[in-house]
């Protein structure tokens, strides 16, 4: 880390006075920094969480003012530190921030220069760099909404979002139900990072409370706007200056959803693009359309692991992780939304397979676009931007000349494919626009060639022609005469050190030193006590240094240059605006080669897979069914040291639509299930999925409740987090959705858990009839089976109890029989009626006192139908829920009578059991039960 400037402030008194005069922060939300040139400050509260966060530790503030006066605590950040601690705070910690600038050498003369939120970075652009937003998996994508309560289970909700780095607003208007999953699946396809809403002061608004919970579950930063911000009064007219479409904004479909309308009004307000003049005409107006796209709750986000967590060690670990081989930042933010918008209409689908298929089969045409032609595209997206808000200059325009000349190996590349199925969706899709583009660009190119010097850019020089101006023709030519002087003086020095030119003795245009020497850190001794030669600068590289002579040509260079470009300002000003003018074609190459780029990153993925990925079958929407065979979980194939056991699934209508897979702990119950959304999700993208044979249905969502949520630090426990999701399951779920539940129930009573568990899967069997896949413990579910056959199929992990060997005594053979398992990750049909915990505890080093009274418990506590004595080897019968209210009943009617015959009574096991089969044969409504017969046959 840079060191830290020094805390220097001219007024420390007048600061104070001023930044004690500022409006407090909303909720600590806003970071304000203070801009002092080459370094920057942060004060107050501020100071304390930029310690804390950046520093790791509070020792590095300082007091402005006299502490006896009550100092402003305060901390210093240079540039460098600054930038990644604007990255953190955007893109990790959803803060807003605040960048003041001093106006003068008045006292308080500050003034707010520049804001920035994670779905507002236009002002920060220069400060974050090219890993700014690039680096962010996906757009940063505002969204303001506006809701109205219709009924007590209905809710209209209006939106507008936007991506500030592309000119387009998006509305939308649906109907919700009273928990918002429509709205939550949307912020999910967009990839929302910031969320405006109404103000609520009060914080009673129930439904706006709702959702403030969903932006936070989604980690969605929240902003609160005033009401009256989300009026419709002026947006006709606003949208009338904004937008590129030539009619009147009140003739638009859109302006007719009057609460979306609300929302553009606040959203227009925020992003402040009515004060930018360079905006207007140049917006388009889009409806998105919820329905088009596979719809994911924050639990399924989770559950998949679509996208890269914080402490995400490696790529592979999240689905965008294994998937992104793309080569151009435009591509790998079109690969985050696809992932988050599944496809629901087969022909597109099948549209994207063919084009993967094309390049998985084609590697040469593969390889060509990866390593020679998509790896040199900029972010066409953020170039654009330049030009439209007049920040662009020559070398803007020099990238734009390179992507346009780079066009015709694109489109020969594509056209070398002869394969006739292959061919004609390649030209539609790709080969045709391009050459369109091509076309379009053809006059810049010849523009760019006439005007621009493209020999000077080997020196990384960006200048006009010397031939276009008589000035610059003169200006060139002692240019040219100062660089011959320059090489005659390196030759001189080569000599005089014995030093070879260009291998160990370098002449560089340095971006502080200017034009100077540099010699290789091992040689440059020989300078050292020589006075003609003046070192600069010790770098990594090497030693800079000049001469007498070199530093006079230096600066007779540089005032040239200055000269020079001076001189061309109004023709590079005139080159600039002609390239601005493309700004529209730049736009749709940027979102035809972003689409090239995730296709050949699918087939890239596909076939560097350990074992390759196959194309899957798609059937139409509601019919069809779901096998796939040997499937693999994507990102666990990937991890190091694992050995990958492939499994079948079956999820065929009418037959097996809910599987209920039970096993031990660690067994692959949750990779089992997860895999499956995750093969479900990656074939509606149009990838091709880790199984060797693979046949899919559509699926309209992807619900899951799955682990323990994190929600204590906000007041929810982790069992009402849980009921909360498998509400909004319950809620949304339709007859073509995919539900995957991981465990349900474990934080409350056994019996209420398993009451729920029961009473949730068979609503999902009768009532929503959709395919589910439900991991868990409680066994007792298993006897869903029985009631619905043509349903619900269970499934078990396998594991193997190891025996003890023959030299070992008896008492260890049966310890180690106890305690020797082996998990095979292989999934077969049947129940599996343990869990293995202790097995769980045992791995991870429990002590042995609490491991053997685990087990003497566990053994205590063993249901009273599992066989003992004679036939310990055999299995109880199965347990049948259908008893389930019998327990009960039993247990009711005679406990006390129960315990009236054992109290105080030295009973023998098998006494004991006696009394348990009389109790059984004298109530003859428990003859007919499993249960019960089964303890009467002990």
């Amino acid at each position: 880390m840079s060191s830290r400037p020094d805390l220097k402030v001219d007024d420390e008194v007048g600061f104070i006075r001023f930044y004690r005069s500022l409006p407090t922060s909303d909720n600590n939300e806003t970071i304000r920094v203070f801009d002092r040139g080459d370094w920057y400050s942060s004060h107050g509260e501020d100071a304390e969480f930029i310690a804390r966060t950046v520093y790791k530790t509070t020792s590095v503030l300082r007091n402005l003012g006299r502490s006896e006066t009550g100092g402003l605590p305060s901390v210093t950040m240079s540039v460098t530190v600054f930038r990644n601690f604007l990255r953190e705070a955007l893109f990790r910690l959803n803060k807003r921030i605040e960048i003041w600038a001093s106006g003068g050498t008045g006292k308080g003369n500050w003034k707010l220069a520049k804001q920035a939120s994670p779905g507002n970075l236009q002002d920060v652009e220069e400060e974050l760099g090219s890993v700014g937003a690039l680096s962010m998996d996906s757009a940063p994508v505002i969204l303001a909404v506006k809701i109205s309560a219709r009924a007590a289970e209905a809710r209209n909700v209006g939106v507008c979002f936007a991506d500030a780095s592309v000119r387009e607003l998006g509305v939308s208007e649906f109907l919700d139900n009273d928990i918002y999953s429509n709205f939550e699946s949307l912020v999910i396809q967009l990839g929302v990072k910031e969320c405006l809403v109404q103000m609520d002061s009060a914080r009673k608004d129930v439904e706006l409370g709702k959702i403030r919970a969903i932006a936070d579950s989604c980690g969605i930063a929240i902003s609160e706007r005033p009401a009256a911000d989300f009026g419709v009064r002026d947006i006709e007219q606003d949208l009338t200056r904004l937008l590129r479409d030539e009619r009147s904004a009140g003739t638009l479909p859109q302006t007719e959803l009057k609460l979306a309308m609300g929302s553009a009004s606040s959203l227009i307000k925020y992003l402040g693009v009515m004060s930018d003049s360079t905006n207007f005409g140049q917006y388009q107006l889009y409806q998105h359309d919820l329905s088009q796209y596979m719809k994911l709750d924050a639990s399924a986000l989770r559950a998949l692991n679509l996208m890269p967590g914080p402490r995400d060690g490696s790529k592979s670990m999240s689905l965008f992780g294994l998937l992104n081989h793309c080569k151009t930042p435009v591509g790998s933010r079109l690969l985050a939304q696809w992932l988050k918008q599944p496809l629901m209409d087969l022909a597109a689908i099948e549209q994207r397979q063919q084009l993967v298929e094309a390049f998985l089969v084609n590697t040469e045409l593969r390889q060509t676009m990866q390593e020679e032609h998509l790896r040199a595209i900029p972010d066409l997206y953020r170039l654009a931007k330049r030009f439209q808000r007049k920040q662009a200059n020559l070398e803007d325009v020099v990238r734009v000349y390179q992507v346009a000349i780079r066009l015709p190996g694109f489109v020969s590349a594509l056209g070398d494919v002869m394969d006739e199925q292959y061919q004609v969706p390649l030209e539609q899709e790709y080969t045709s626009k391009l050459q369109a583009h091509s076309d379009s660009l053809a006059k810049l190119e010849e523009m760019v060639e006439t005007t621009v010097d493209l020999d000077a850019l080997e020196n990384h020089e960006f200048i006009i022609k010397p031939e276009f101006d008589e000035g610059l023709r003169v200006i060139r030519k002692k240019l040219d005469k100062l660089r011959y002087d320059m090489d005659m003086e390196h030759r001189r020095v080569s000599k005089d050190l014995n030093q070879e030119m260009d291998k160990k003795l370098f002449m560089e245009n340095h971006r502080v030193h200017g034009w100077c020497f540099r010699l290789t850190r091992t040689e440059a001794g020989c300078i050292r006590n020589n006075r003609e030669y003046q070192e600069c600068s010790t770098q990594k590289n090497g030693v800079y240094f000049t001469t007498s002579t070199m530093q006079s040509l230096r600066r007779e260079h540089d005032q040239l240059s200055s000269n020079y470009n001076r001189t061309q300002t109004g023709l590079v000003n005139e080159v600039v605006n002609v390239t601005a003018s493309y700004c529209p074609v730049l736009e749709q190459l940027a979102g035809v080669l972003a689409h090239l780029d995730v296709i050949v990153s699918f087939a890239h993925a596909s076939v560097h897979a350990p074992s390759g990925y196959v194309r899957p079958k798609m059937n139409p929407r509601g019919t069809g069914n779901t096998v796939l065979k040997e499937a693999r979980h994507p990102c666990m194939e990937m991890q190091d040291d694992i050995s990958f056991i492939t499994n079948d699934v079956s999820l065929i209508r009418d037959e097996s639509s809910f599987l209920i897979i039970t096993g031990p702990n660690m067994g692959g119950k949750s990779t089992y299930i997860r895999q499956i959304g995750v093969i479900a999700l990656m074939a509606q993208t149009g990838c091709f999925v880790p199984c060797t044979e693979a046949e899919l249905t559509i699926f309209d969502s992807i619900l899951a409740r799955v682990g323990a949520s994190d929600s204590q630090l906000k007041g929810v426990s982790t069992f009402m987090a849980e009921m909360l999701e498998t509400a909004n399951i319950l809620k949304s779920a339709t007859s073509e959705s995919l539900i995957i539940i991981d465990e349900l129930g474990r934080g409350t009573s056994t019996y209420d858990g398993f009451g729920l568990a029961w009473a949730i899967s068979e609503h999902i069997v009768t009532e929503i009839r959709c395919c589910g896949l439900f991991a868990t413990h409680f066994h007792e579910l298993t006897a869903l089976a029985d009631r619905y056959p043509k349903s619900v199929k269970n499934l078990h992990v396998v594991a193997f109890i190891g025996d003890g060997t023959e030299a070992e005594t008896n008492a260890e053979a049966e310890e180690k029989k106890k305690r020797q398992v082996t998990l095979l990750y292989r999934v077969e049909p049947g129940i599996c009626d343990q869990s293995f915990g202790i097995h769980v505890a045992e791995l991870v080093r429990f002590p042995n006192k609490v491991v053997n009274m685990a087990r003497q418990k566990a053994e205590e506590l063993e249901d009273f139908t599992t066989a003992s004595g004679d036939n310990a080897e055999q299995q109880a019968p199965t347990r049948s829920l259908e008893g389930y209210s019998q327990l009960e009943y039993i247990v009711e009617r005679h406990v006390g009578e129960v315990e009236g015959e054992i109290e105080g009574k030295d009973l023998t096991s098998d006494q004991k059991r006696q009394i348990m089969r009389d109790l059984v044969q004298a109530d003859s409504k428990l003859q007919g039960n499993k249960v019960f017969q089964g303890i009467k046959a002990l």
